[in-house]
């Protein structure tokens, strides 16, 4: 038998007792509902149920009485590609009373429409943060903006420090692929064993500095089975690393022929995934600005008619049904249908 749950919903559009009773009906008769009650004074309804979640909220919208909504922005760290897309929005579909979700992988962020009172913001962020991918909720005083900035300061530090790393490691041991005499010339003068002692400090410090990031993130995902694209570099660079430090050391383990280093193969991977994150990310700032300033156009509230008075309403506390006045050259703040009037 599945488990039981207890959950409690805020339903806003019931009137009169009998909405009350059309709202029992309807949860009671929803498969799965073990029993509902319904409370008219706080207008929430208890039910005691195994079936989803996305069940009932079906069977409230066809009755007529949907559960109150409201929609949150979190602000997502660690997302790098399509994979952690999918992951974090079944990550988020499947928590209890989350109905919709739009994940953003240019904003690193997430829209989530979840039912009031049966899940909570901080929970949600919680549980991404619980799944590898840090969440908090979005804040409107440009922190955030100002964090992203100094993140693209980081990272750009980060990739030209791994640039200067690497390309020694590079020219050692690919100059004398590309001119025989400079591989003769370091075979002469330091020797191939000093070449390769050199390229493996030079590799340690890159990938224990500026390439640690992708270790760090990389490896608990695999662990986690949830293997993504820091999981693919930590796995190819760590290879091809480790490959290189027995070669380098204990040659005569190895197939005769085959004792070679490859530590500008994984210096050279990691200052390209940085280089590939800094242009994503620089791309992204343009777009986030854009995206910054076209919100900025939004009016923050609105004139609303209710109970027969006028009074200005945050937006985000607009449902649908609700009537708005707009005066001439203002903007308009949500989406709607004219009732009355030209312009």
């Amino acid at each position: 038998m599945a488990e039981l749950l207890h959950t409690q919903i805020r339903i806003p559009g019931m009137g009169c007792a009998s909405c009350v009773g059309r709202v029992e009906g309807a949860l009671r008769a929803t498969p799965g509902v073990c029993s509902a009650e319904v409370n008219f004074a706080t207008k929430t309804a208890d039910i005691t149920h195994e079936a989803s979640f996305d069940e009932i909220l079906d069977a409230l919208n066809t009755a007529g009485y949907p559960a109150a909504t409201r929609q949150i922005r979190l602000d997502i760290d660690c997302m790098t590609c399509a994979s952690c897309v999918k992951r974090i929005e079944r990550i988020l579909q499947s928590s209890l009373g989350v109905s919709d979700v739009a994940v953003n992988l240019a904003t690193k962020s997430a829209t989530v429409t979840y039912a009031e009172g049966v899940t909570e913001t901080a929970l949600l962020a919680k549980t991404l943060t619980k799944a590898g991918y840090p969440a908090r909720p979005e804040v409107e005083d440009g922190s955030n903006h100002n964090c992203k900035i100094d993140e693209f300061a980081g990272l750009r530090r980060a990739t030209v420090f791994a640039a200067m790393l690497a390309l020694p490691v590079f020219v050692l041991e690919m100059g004398g692929h590309m001119i025989p005499a400079f591989h003769h010339w370091v075979h002469s003068t330091i020797g191939l064993q000093t070449s390769y002692l050199i390229q493996l400090a030079l590799a340690s410090a890159l990938l224990v500095g500026p390439g640690r990031v992708f270790y760090t993130k990389g490896i608990p995902s695999l662990l986690r089975g949830a293997p993504d694209m820091n999981a693919l570099v930590a796995l190819g660079t760590g290879t091809a690393y480790l490959y290189s430090v027995l070669a380098t050391f204990a040659p005569q383990v190895l197939p005769q022929g085959t004792a070679n280093v490859y530590f500008e193969a994984a210096a050279v991977i990691v200052v390209l995934i940085l280089l590939g994150r800094l242009m994503e990310a620089r791309a992204k700032g343009r777009t986030g600005a854009a995206i910054r300033k076209l919100a900025g156009l939004q009016p923050k509230t609105a004139r609303v008619e209710r109970d027969g008075t006028t009074q200005d309403q945050p937006i985000a506390e607009i449902i649908v049904g609700d009537i708005i006045q707009i005066r001439p050259g203002e903007r308009v703040p949500v989406d709607g249908n004219v009732l009355d009037g030209t312009s």
